[in-house]
């Protein structure tokens, strides 16, 4: 067997079921929702539906625990982080997907409709959220930025942490950080609350200004850092947590519950805004948990289907919306509503089949050479010199 295949082997032994089911979750929630929001426009699925953006967050939540311990288990490693490695994982990663699906929206004006397009640079720079008017081709791309944005800054961080000091003043350094940037969010989100009190527009305000902005919306990524930081710096606490897996997943649905009632209940209010999301952070973060703990049954329980919408989930997140809205005005042509059962499994169908399909002729070569050319994140080892 080559090392390329042992590498690929030894990573499918190591898929964790929580974690598959969760992204799984997280897709089949926004895919819902988008189907509400652009070809249905009624709560075709109830507060299912309604509530689907939150998928954005798990997906927030799980990118920066997954992102965030392979920096952290880099920088242990005495080779240390090479920053020119990781941002290579991380675009081979992203690029190619994103590209692919920008090129049809740019490229076939049948595929983006009516949608305006914004500045083709943009996109190219992960830029599109700032200031984002709803509505615009590829607009759901905005959580996208949002992650590139976080984690160009992220590495550099954590190395200028462990600058600051010993080992112990570093980890220090970092949970501070950590603390200041949640309360930095925080008091961004009331100020721009407040100030769109006098906009004419405000759900128009809402959106371009708070849910779409990067100093707003980065609380479940910083959770799932917090919880790769905690599982490498703090070892001991992290086993006892992860004895504790029935717990973690009572806390993690007791508490998005309350989050998800909240936010249903008042979803644009002063409150809701400044404190909903750290508490959709929280329990995102006890889910992920309660995924990786052993004793836990979102750990135990395979969800037939779940690993394989895992595995796909990027490519469907990317291309279901524009699908779905296609999808659903053939139906439509045809005298399907919809909400008539065949459009919604049409559409949902496509979407997913679309997803496979962009995985497997644009995602699978990139990851191959990715884990060809650039393995690992940690810096290549120096064999030693040798007296000839």
């Amino acid at each position: 067997m080559s090392r390329s295949s042992q590498r690929a082997s030894l990573r499918a032994s190591l898929r964790v079921n929580g974690l598959d089911t969760l992204r799984a979750l997280a897709v089949t929630l926004v895919v819902l929702h988008h189907y509400v929001l652009f070809v249905s426009f009624d709560a075709t699925f109830g507060w299912v539906g309604e509530i689907g953006w939150v998928g954005v967050d798990l997906f927030f939540a799980l990118s920066g625990y997954l992102i965030g311990n392979q920096i952290f288990q880099a920088m242990r490693r005495p080779e240390g982080l090479s920053l020119t490695r990781f941002y290579a994982r991380r675009l081979l990663r992203t690029l190619p997907n994103f590209y692919a699906v920008l090129a049809l929206y740019a490229l076939w004006p049948a595929f983006r409709g009516s949608a305006p397009m914004l500045p083709l640079w943009q996109y190219l720079s992960f830029t599109q959220n700032i200031g984002l008017e709803p509505g615009t081709v590829f607009s759901h791309a905005w959580s996208l930025c949002i992650e590139e944005q976080f984690y160009m800054l992220l590495p550099a961080c954590a190395l200028l942490a462990v600058a600051l000091g010993r080992r112990g003043a570093g980890i220090r350094w970092a949970w501070a950080a950590i603390a200041l940037a949640f309360g930095a969010g925080m008091a961004i989100r009331a100020d721009t609350w407040l100030q769109g009190q006098g906009a004419g527009n405000w759900l128009h305000f809402y959106y371009k200004h708070l849910y779409y902005a990067s100093l707003c919306r980065y609380d479940e990524l910083l959770a799932g850092v917090a919880l790769a930081l905690l599982r490498q710096s703090h070892g001991a606490l992290w086993a006892r947590l992860m004895g504790q897996g029935k717990l973690l997943l009572g806390a993690g649905i007791l508490t998005s519950g309350l989050a998800l009632r909240w936010f249903l209940v008042d979803h644009y209010g002063l409150w809701t805004s400044v404190f909903g999301f750290p508490l959709l952070a929280l329990g995102c973060a006890l889910l992920i948990l309660a995924a990786l703990a052993p004793d836990s049954p979102l750990h135990r329980i395979r969800v037939p289907g779940a690993s394989s919408l895992a595995l796909w989930s990027y490519a469907i997140y990317l291309i279901h919306k524009q699908v779905s809205v296609l999808a659903g005005q053939a139906l439509g042509e045809a005298g399907f509503d919809p909400g008539h059962p065949l459009t919604i499994a049409v559409a949902l169908a496509a979407s997913a089949a679309a997803g496979w399909l962009l995985f497997r002729v644009v995602e699978m070569p990139f990851m191959w050479l990715r884990e060809r050319y650039v393995p690992g994140n940690a810096a290549p080892t120096r064999l030693p010199a040798t007296v000839g």
